[in-house]
């Protein structure tokens, strides 16, 4: 199992660690680190800032709002972050909800799956750089179709250091997951649960096969020759008190499972229904949108916690991180301080 670290997105500002946290998880050779963005602080600058300090560490976004940048913006990124780390510059990329992309973005949010499938042929097509970029999608046309009808194809003038920058999709609901294996390097999945591993299983055996590529067999684990990674974000709190440590992860779950999203259209919801708590988020989900935010997240079980991150003594977080060995998560990425990244290494290692 590789381990990974980042900051997310912020909250009224900066983490003031980020920094000596993406210089240790370089020194303890980390896979990766990773940055987020919402309605608040980008995804982009701040990799750059602070990776800007390193020289081995991939960096990723973990993700970048398709609906936030055209094709071609988020191509001419990962062109510049590519050459500027060195070919280090991880792709990740990801839907939002309806709420963020129409009410922020003010873009249309129907039919995601097709919009992104779009979207990813046409940054393949920026990085390869072979010719001059023409496309004519439902949701995307390259040129424009209208205006003064003096556009005309064009490719990058800066040459890629690689052609193929790897691309990570950020996906819950199954027909994402297959999007994410058949066009992809990599897989960011959010409140994964090692007794779900074969739901996920089947899901990125569907991309596998619509791409030729190979399938994950009876061991539950993705083939090394599939070339592709699956990062999963983990809460670790250790604390000799498992409830104190859960009662440190319940408002973020509660927030996701009751407050991220509209009530019928909130996808980390549903992960929790497919997880077997439907009960818990439906409550969760009253109780958050009606205000009562602090006992939404007193309602969520501490197994639901213990389903989805790491908590309790060190020796209960070194025997609990071994369910996660037998499933198709190849990356932890871990939230922390960074004190907890050499201890956690260590249980890795170990």
């Amino acid at each position: 199992m590789k381990l990974a670290t980042g900051v997310g997105y912020w909250a009224a500002g900066p983490p003031p660690d980020a920094l000596e946290t993406l210089q240790l998880a370089e020194q303890l050779g980390f896979h990766s680190f990773w940055t987020a963005e919402a309605y608040g602080s980008d995804a982009l600058t701040p990799l750059a800032w602070w990776g800007s300090h390193t020289e081995r560490i991939g960096l990723g976004t973990g993700i970048i709002q398709i609906s936030a940048r055209t094709p071609a913006a988020v191509g001419m990124a990962a062109i510049t972050m590519d050459h500027l780390s060195g070919g280090r510059f991880i792709l990740g990329l990801g839907v939002s909800g309806p709420q963020v992309v129409e009410g922020w973005y003010g873009q249309p949010y129907p039919r995601p799956l097709a919009r992104t499938r779009e979207y990813i042929e046409i940054v393949r097509a920026i990085l390869e750089r072979d010719k001059p970029v023409s496309f004519t999608g439902d949701h995307y046309q390259m040129p424009y179709p209208g205006g003064m009808g003096l556009g005309k194809p064009l490719k990058s003038t800066v040459h890629p250091l690689r052609a193929d920058v790897p691309i990570y999709l950020g996906a819950e609901g199954p027909r994402n997951v297959a999007l994410a294996a058949e066009l992809c390097e990599g897989w960011l999945p959010l409140f994964f649960a090692p007794k779900d591993n074969q739901f996920y299983v089947d899901a990125l055996n569907a991309g596998f096969s619509a791409a030729g590529k190979p399938l994950i067999g009876d061991d539950g684990r993705v083939p090394a020759d599939a070339d592709f990674e699956v990062v999963c974000p983990m809460s670790v709190v250790p604390d000799d008190d498992i409830e104190r440590a859960a009662n440190r992860i319940r408002p973020m779950l509660a927030l996701y499972m009751g407050g991220m999203g509209a009530r019928d259209a909130n996808f980390h919801y549903d992960v929790f229904c497919r997880m077997g708590y439907q009960h818990v988020a439906d409550e969760v989900q009253d109780m958050y949108l009606t205000g009562h935010k602090q006992e939404a997240a007193g309602t969520i079980p501490i197994e639901l916690v213990e389903e989805v991150a790491l908590i309790g003594p060190m020796d209960k977080i070194a025997a609990d991180l071994r369910r996660w060995d037998d499933t198709v998560v190849t990356v932890l990425q871990l939230s922390g301080p960074p004190t907890l990244l050499t201890a956690m290494a260590e249980l890795v290692a170990d």
